[in-house]
Protein backbone atom coordinates (compact mmCIF):
# COMPACT_ATOMS: atom_id res chain seq x y z
CA UNK A 1 0.00 0.00 0.00
CA UNK A 2 1.61 3.22 -0.54
CA UNK A 3 1.10 6.17 0.99
CA UNK A 4 1.30 9.67 -0.90
CA UNK A 5 0.72 13.02 0.12
CA UNK A 6 -2.53 13.49 0.65
CA UNK A 7 -4.30 16.63 -0.16
CA UNK A 8 -4.91 19.03 3.41
CA UNK A 9 -8.55 18.88 2.37
CA UNK A 10 -9.22 17.44 5.99
CA UNK A 11 -6.53 19.73 8.58
CA UNK A 12 -9.08 21.80 10.08
CA UNK A 13 -10.70 18.29 10.99
CA UNK A 14 -11.79 18.30 15.12
CA UNK A 15 -10.12 16.50 17.77
CA UNK A 16 -12.12 16.48 20.67
CA UNK A 17 -8.60 17.51 22.72
CA UNK A 18 -7.84 21.04 23.46
CA UNK A 19 -4.81 21.77 21.45
CA UNK A 20 -1.92 23.84 22.64
CA UNK A 21 0.73 25.39 20.40
CA UNK A 22 3.65 26.95 21.74
CA UNK A 23 7.44 27.08 20.46
CA UNK A 24 6.46 24.50 17.30
CA UNK A 25 5.25 21.99 19.44
CA UNK A 26 1.67 21.04 19.50
CA UNK A 27 0.67 19.28 22.71
CA UNK A 28 -2.93 17.28 23.15
CA UNK A 29 -2.55 16.06 26.78
CA UNK A 30 -6.17 14.13 27.48
CA UNK A 31 -6.27 12.58 30.82
CA UNK A 32 -8.89 10.29 31.52
CA UNK A 33 -10.40 9.57 35.39
CA UNK A 34 -12.87 7.28 33.77
CA UNK A 35 -11.54 3.80 34.93
CA UNK A 36 -8.14 6.24 36.12
CA UNK A 37 -6.69 5.60 32.71
CA UNK A 38 -3.67 7.97 32.74
CA UNK A 39 -3.85 9.59 29.01
CA UNK A 40 -1.45 11.00 27.03
CA UNK A 41 -1.00 11.73 23.48
CA UNK A 42 1.18 14.37 21.99
CA UNK A 43 2.43 15.17 18.65
CA UNK A 44 5.63 17.57 18.66
CA UNK A 45 9.13 18.69 17.01
CA UNK A 46 10.77 18.28 20.74
CA UNK A 47 12.86 15.25 21.50
CA UNK A 48 11.12 13.39 24.61
CA UNK A 49 12.93 12.25 27.74
CA UNK A 50 11.72 7.99 27.45
CA UNK A 51 12.61 7.25 30.96
CA UNK A 52 10.95 10.40 32.33
CA UNK A 53 7.43 9.55 30.00
CA UNK A 54 7.42 5.73 31.36
CA UNK A 55 8.09 7.20 35.48
CA UNK A 56 5.20 9.52 34.96
CA UNK A 57 2.74 6.60 33.93
CA UNK A 58 3.37 5.01 37.43
CA UNK A 59 4.04 8.50 39.71
CA UNK A 60 2.12 7.98 42.31
CA UNK A 61 -0.19 4.74 42.16
CA UNK A 62 0.59 0.90 43.34
CA UNK A 63 -1.85 -0.92 40.58
CA UNK A 64 0.65 -0.49 37.90
CA UNK A 65 2.30 -4.08 37.65
CA UNK A 66 3.93 -3.74 34.27
CA UNK A 67 4.83 -0.76 31.85
CA UNK A 68 6.20 -1.70 28.32
CA UNK A 69 7.26 0.73 25.92
CA UNK A 70 8.78 1.35 22.83
CA UNK A 71 11.14 3.55 21.04
CA UNK A 72 11.76 4.27 17.30
CA UNK A 73 15.00 5.55 16.32
CA UNK A 74 15.69 7.43 13.11
CA UNK A 75 18.17 4.53 10.74
CA UNK A 76 20.73 6.28 8.73
CA UNK A 77 19.98 3.54 6.28
CA UNK A 78 23.58 1.98 4.99
CA UNK A 79 25.13 5.39 5.60
CA UNK A 80 23.01 7.03 3.13
CA UNK A 81 20.50 8.75 4.85
CA UNK A 82 21.45 12.62 6.25
CA UNK A 83 17.81 13.01 7.80
CA UNK A 84 14.16 11.61 7.69
CA UNK A 85 11.55 14.85 7.12
CA UNK A 86 8.12 13.89 8.95
CA UNK A 87 5.30 15.75 8.06
CA UNK A 88 2.20 15.87 9.61
CA UNK A 89 -1.99 17.48 9.53
CA UNK A 90 -1.96 19.07 12.86
CA UNK A 91 -5.57 17.77 14.24
CA UNK A 92 -5.55 14.41 12.03
CA UNK A 93 -2.23 13.36 13.26
CA UNK A 94 -3.61 13.77 17.41
CA UNK A 95 -7.30 12.50 16.33
CA UNK A 96 -5.83 9.40 15.01
CA UNK A 97 -3.56 8.80 17.45
CA UNK A 98 -6.28 9.24 19.85
CA UNK A 99 -8.78 7.11 17.99
CA UNK A 100 -6.30 4.14 18.24
CA UNK A 101 -5.15 4.71 21.86
CA UNK A 102 -9.02 4.03 23.02
CA UNK A 103 -9.67 1.18 21.10
CA UNK A 104 -6.13 -0.36 23.21
CA UNK A 105 -7.97 1.14 26.26
CA UNK A 106 -10.79 -0.72 25.60
CA UNK A 107 -9.13 -3.57 24.35
CA UNK A 108 -7.08 -4.51 27.46
CA UNK A 109 -6.67 -3.41 31.29
CA UNK A 110 -4.97 -0.57 31.09
CA UNK A 111 -3.76 2.08 33.59
CA UNK A 112 -1.81 4.02 31.81
CA UNK A 113 -1.27 5.05 28.00
CA UNK A 114 1.35 7.69 26.63
CA UNK A 115 1.89 8.16 22.89
CA UNK A 116 4.45 10.47 21.43
CA UNK A 117 5.09 11.27 17.69
CA UNK A 118 7.95 13.72 16.43
CA UNK A 119 7.70 15.58 13.30
CA UNK A 120 10.48 17.89 11.42
CA UNK A 121 13.93 16.88 10.46
CA UNK A 122 14.90 14.33 12.42
CA UNK A 123 18.65 12.61 11.89
CA UNK A 124 20.04 9.27 12.38
CA UNK A 125 19.97 8.28 15.84
CA UNK A 126 17.20 10.61 16.99
CA UNK A 127 13.75 9.30 18.32
CA UNK A 128 10.68 9.49 16.35
CA UNK A 129 8.50 7.57 18.35
CA UNK A 130 7.39 6.51 22.05
CA UNK A 131 4.38 4.32 23.39
CA UNK A 132 4.25 3.09 26.80
CA UNK A 133 1.53 1.02 28.10
CA UNK A 134 0.90 0.84 32.34
CA UNK A 135 -1.27 -2.17 33.56
CA UNK A 136 -1.57 -4.17 36.57
CA UNK A 137 -0.05 -7.45 34.36
CA UNK A 138 2.46 -7.57 31.36
CA UNK A 139 0.53 -9.17 29.17
CA UNK A 140 -1.50 -6.92 28.65
CA UNK A 141 0.79 -3.91 28.57
CA UNK A 142 2.97 -5.84 25.95
CA UNK A 143 0.25 -6.11 23.65
CA UNK A 144 -1.49 -2.93 23.80
CA UNK A 145 2.19 -1.60 23.09
CA UNK A 146 2.63 -3.27 20.26
CA UNK A 147 -0.88 -2.73 18.85
CA UNK A 148 -0.66 0.72 19.40
CA UNK A 149 2.50 0.77 17.27
CA UNK A 150 1.17 -1.41 14.28
CA UNK A 151 -1.45 0.88 13.92
CA UNK A 152 0.59 4.16 14.29
CA UNK A 153 2.69 2.83 11.63
CA UNK A 154 -0.28 2.25 8.78
CA UNK A 155 -2.83 4.61 10.10
CA UNK A 156 -1.39 7.92 11.74
CA UNK A 157 -1.30 10.87 8.83
CA UNK A 158 2.49 10.91 8.83
CA UNK A 159 4.74 11.31 5.93
CA UNK A 160 8.29 10.61 5.57
CA UNK A 161 10.66 11.86 2.88
CA UNK A 162 14.12 10.86 3.05
CA UNK A 163 17.17 13.67 2.89
CA UNK A 164 20.62 12.04 1.60
CA UNK A 165 24.04 12.26 2.36
CA UNK A 166 24.73 13.51 -1.07
CA UNK A 167 22.00 16.42 -0.29
CA UNK A 168 19.42 15.39 -2.49
CA UNK A 169 15.79 15.12 -1.47
CA UNK A 170 14.20 11.08 -1.33
CA UNK A 171 10.99 10.31 -2.19
CA UNK A 172 8.00 9.93 -0.37
CA UNK A 173 8.74 6.55 1.84
CA UNK A 174 6.04 4.03 0.86
CA UNK A 175 4.24 1.76 3.61
CA UNK A 176 5.30 -1.72 3.78
CA UNK A 177 3.42 -4.51 2.99
CA UNK A 178 4.84 -6.00 6.34
CA UNK A 179 3.34 -3.28 8.36
CA UNK A 180 -0.57 -3.46 6.76
CA UNK A 181 -0.20 -7.69 7.38
CA UNK A 182 0.88 -7.01 11.20
CA UNK A 183 -2.63 -4.12 11.35
CA UNK A 184 -4.45 -7.01 9.57
CA UNK A 185 -3.59 -9.61 12.81
CA UNK A 186 -5.26 -7.17 14.91
CA UNK A 187 -8.25 -6.86 13.14
CA UNK A 188 -8.64 -9.93 12.85
CA UNK A 189 -8.53 -11.11 16.04
CA UNK A 190 -11.32 -8.62 17.02
CA UNK A 191 -13.59 -9.91 14.46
Amino acid sequence: MSRKKPVPAQAGMGTGFATTTCDKKAVHTDMHDSNSVHRVIRVQREDFDAGAEMAALGEGRTDVGAVASFVGLCRDEGGRLAALELEHYPGMAEAEIGRVADEAIARWPLLGLTAIHRHGKIGPGEQIVFVACASSHRQAAFEAAEFMMDFLKTSAPFWKREHLIDGTSGSWVAAKDEDDERRARWQAASQ
